[in-house]
């Protein structure tokens, strides 16, 4: 704000709003950029900045005109947001704060944010992806799983789906996320069938189910990463799915997967609740604790050689290695030191390499 003063005229300017900012929460402390993460049929994703931490953030915000209309809704409500910011884990969003909007009738929470988007939105991005990368995903996925789990009463995510996984691209790693916004609907609105279709357990339809349908929605995000195509896309609609599912038809792109160690594994996952694995179990499946296929052994990398000071002036050159080395079995361990290339220097006067 400025103030103008001229003689005994004080003149009060507000600063022209900022275009970029769309809103502010009720303790001036989140800023809600004009930017869109991701949207969904229930809610919003915006780029979100913590000016207490100087953070950016995502803001969720989730429309809900005809819910929450019941005092007991709301103290359910508050007891659940209470438990899911308690929740600290290196596989689940961390999320940081949450209200409620009553004149706009709106959930906002407030979880961490990830520039590499959703694992759905980096697998369609990186489509040459070795077998050992989404292992890893698939384990870091199940710890998470396995957390949520082991509360008591167990947390249920409800709707787990390569949209709602996170990850960190330049570290690899994965992050369960959106789990308040799957129990402020459940719990808002009991009476429809919360959850994505395509990803839902058959019981979930029935409302008997316990945290195995997190498994079967687990599996299907397995043939989503492989396939690269959402389960049951061959139907035209949230009806013939139902039918499919609940007649223990599976997805056609399950016949798409060359793999058979990774069909059987997804396979083991979507087989009826009574058989069904739990997530501590299936992160022991002898799948999971092999490290991929043989692209993950590397080659042997030539050294860098340096030249010190001549006619090749800054380059640096690349040469095989050397000679005793040349008939080693190749390394599995890309972290071993001994294996990585030697940086050699030119001495042009003298005509040797200079380790």
């Amino acid at each position: 704000m400025v103030v103008a003063e001229t003689g005994e005229d004080v003149a009060v300017h507000a600063e022209p709003p900022d275009p970029d900012v769309l809103e502010i929460d009720p303790t001036s402390r989140y800023i809600m950029y004009n930017e869109v993460l991701g949207k969904g049929a229930f809610k919003t994703v915006y780029k979100a900045f913590d000016e207490l931490n100087g953070i950016e953030v995502a803001w969720n915000q989730v429309r809900i005109e005809e819910v929450l209309q019941k005092p007991e809704d709301l103290e359910r409500l508050y007891s659940e947001v209470r438990l899911l910011k308690s929740l600290k884990h290196s596989n689940i969003v961390r999320f940081y704060n949450s209200w409620i909007d009553d004149k706009k009738k709106t959930v906002n929470i407030i979880t961490e944010l990830f520039t590499s988007g959703s694992l759905r939105q980096y697998r369609k991005k990186h489509k040459k992806v070795d077998m050992k990368a989404v292992k890893s995903w698939a384990r870091q996925i199940l710890t998470g799983l396995v957390y949520l789990h082991s509360h008591d009463p167990p947390i249920i995510h409800r709707d787990l789906k390569c949209d709602n996984i996170f990850i960190n691209g330049n570290q690899g790693e994965v992050k369960i996320g959106d789990l308040g916004l799957a129990t402020v609907l459940e719990q808002s609105n009991a009476k429809s069938v919360i959850g994505t279709p395509e990803f839902m357990a058959p019981e979930l339809y029935d409302e008997n189910y316990n945290e195995l349908v997190d498994i079967y929605s687990f599996g299907m995000c397995m043939l989503e990463m492989v396939t690269f195509e959402y389960p049951y896309s061959e139907c035209r609609n949230s009806a013939q799915i139902y039918k499919k599912v609940s007649s223990g038809i599976k997805p056609a792109a399950l016949s798409k997967v060359n793999d058979q160690e990774m069909k059987l594994f997804i396979e083991k996952c979507l087989v009826p609740a009574p058989q069904r694995l739990s997530a501590k179990e299936l992160l022991m499946d002898p799948f999971l604790q092999a490290n991929g296929s043989a692209k993950s052994c590397p080659f042997a990398l030539p050294d860098i050689v340096m030249p010190k000071i001549g006619a090749f002036g800054d380059r640096c050159l690349m040469s095989e290695a050397p000679a005793s080395t040349r008939n080693r079995p190749s390394s599995l361990d890309l972290g071993s030191d001994s294996e990585l290339p030697v940086i050699k220097f030119l001495d042009n006067s003298l005509g040797i390499e200079i380790v």
